[in-house]
């Protein structure tokens, strides 16, 4: 399955909704899913309970159809999402990773954030 395949099984449980509300339900789901990810390792780390990949495996995939719902409410492509992002970080690491320029990324450098 393609990330476009994906995209298209998905939008079939979003319900008529708009192309604004899928956009903000995304990204509110997006904030939920994140917040069960990370509490599956606080109750690992603090609360003695055993790792199952399979529940954090559950909840990634509840991320990936939220950012599909954004992805569609933005009118574009999970696959035009990943490859927009793996151009954003080959401009940023040009010569691939470095944990020093990851600190001191010249776009932060004077205060100024450019995305």
């Amino acid at each position: 399955m393609t990330l476009n395949d994906y995209q298209k099984a998905a939008e079939r449980t979003s319900g008529n909704l708009t192309s604004w509300d899928k956009i903000r339900n995304g990204c509110y789901g997006l904030n939920g899913e994140a917040g069960e990810c990370i509490d599956i390792l606080k109750k690992v780390e603090f609360q003695g309970h055993t790792f199952d990949p399979n529940k954090l495996l559950d909840e990634l995939g509840d991320v990936l159809w939220y950012v599909a719902q954004t992805a569609t409410g933005l009118g574009v492509t999970l696959e035009y999402v990943a490859q927009h992002n793996v151009d954003k970080l080959m401009k940023r690491y040009p010569d691939g990773f470095d944990s020093e320029r990851s600190v001191h990324r010249p776009e932060y450098e004077g205060g100024a954030v450019n995305g």
